[in-house]
């Protein structure tokens, strides 16, 4: 995809008269010579496994440091005895995302989407949609693309990397793409999805990546629920006509700048932040003992 900002692919869709996901495939064929028939399958090859990864979810497995594991099936059991705070949907998304970044941290497989980091976002907010029959395989696609397109713009302005910008890079990105996935999902206009967007990466600005003991597990994995509720909530602004002060190229290139003051400390070192706190030090400790 050959887009440099959410404004020229908002324009392509405008002048071609086409749909944001149909403006993102043409840009995306032109770039990479596939033809529609084979990016299709392989969009559609993403998200079967997406949906693998949650199905093949082992409530009984832990990650190697012992660190994760098992925490999806505890908000699902919540769920069923009435126990959480919200809806059907916002109960499923949390544990999707749980599951998703679980699998992740138990080295299963995953869709980085777009890191391996943040690969809980997106599918949480598409999975329950999907299975309760609101979401059929080609819209959600169809948002695949568009999620595709605002990453590619982020990571071309900015960037998706935490060693380079921090977590508001991964779960931050994530957010954004699940928000704007969401918003085309639910029949919004790009311009609303750009809006999204936008909501999203902001209310995660400053958001830095500071995993203990240098795994991606504690605190990631729950960053990632806070990733794919923020994109619901953003997604559900947007939808209702809520616009945001800042256009979203405009957020992007903020959370690019940010993330150069971020002190290196607080980008994927593993040395500020909570991976710095007395009980972070206590865990890589141990672990570093055990290995």
């Amino acid at each position: 995809m050959a887009f440099l900002s959410c404004e020229e692919m908002l324009a392509a869709a405008r002048s071609q008269k086409i749909t944001l996901a149909e403006a993102v495939l043409r840009s995306d064929l032109e770039e990479s010579r596939l033809t529609e028939a084979h990016s299709r399958a392989a969009m559609r090859h993403l998200w079967q496994v997406m949906q693998a990864t949650s199905q093949e979810y082992d409530p009984t497995q832990r990650s190697r440091s012992g660190l994760s594991g098992g925490d999806a099936a505890k908000v699902e059991q919540a769920w069923q005895q009435g126990r959480l705070l919200g809806d059907d949907y916002l109960a499923a998304v949390t544990a999707e995302a749980l599951k998703t970044a679980e699998c992740n941290a138990c080295m299963k497989r995953i869709v980085a989407a777009p890191t391996a980091g943040s690969c809980g976002v997106l599918p949480a907010v598409l999975l329950p949609l999907a299975r309760a029959g609101q979401a059929d395989e080609d819209a959600v696609c169809d948002a695949l693309y568009v999620a595709a397109g605002f990453g590619q713009v982020i990571a071309a302005r900015a960037t998706l990397a935490g060693a380079e910008g921090g977590c508001q890079a991964e779960v931050g990105a994530a957010s954004a793409m699940a928000a704007a996935a969401l918003c085309n999902l639910k029949g919004g206009t790009p311009e609303q999805c750009a809006a999204a967007a936008a909501m999203a990466l902001g209310n995660l600005l400053g958001l830095v990546c500071d995993p203990v003991a240098g795994l991606v597990e504690v605190p990631c994995i729950k960053r990632n629920v806070v990733g794919a509720v923020n994109a619901v909530s953003c997604a559900n602004m947007a939808l209702a006509g809520v616009d945001y002060a800042i256009p979203c190229d405009e957020v992007i290139d903020a959370m690019g700048r940010v993330g150069s003051l971020l002190s290196p400390d607080l980008r994927e070192t593993g040395q500020g932040g909570l991976a710095a706190t007395p009980t972070g030090v206590k865990i890589a400790r141990q672990l570093a003992q055990e290995d």
